[in-house]
């Protein structure tokens, strides 16, 4: 049985975003703010969790990620909006 992939936006302490996937978005917060996240994120503090959604298998995820990472701050900044 596959697992449950999730895209994830984090806001950045400079107030940039950062998207992302994993299995489990909270552990996956954790080791960002641990420094042990991606590379983007270290000296970024603090970081909160803006957005997520299920997508399904890895594939999805993936071709979601692609996709959010292509649109622009204030699509990004709508989509985040609409999900509080």
């Amino acid at each position: 049985m596959e697992e449950t992939w999730y895209l994830y936006i984090l806001r950045c302490g400079d107030g940039t975003l950062y998207t992302g996937i994993s299995t489990d978005v909270e552990k996956r917060l954790v080791a960002h703010r641990a420094g042990k996240g991606a590379k983007y994120t270290r000296g970024r503090a603090p970081l909160e969790l803006v957005y997520q959604e299920i997508c399904g298998s890895h594939s999805d995820a993936l071709k979601r990620e692609i996709a959010v990472k292509k649109m622009d701050r204030h699509q990004k900044e709508t989509m985040i909006a609409q999900y509080k």
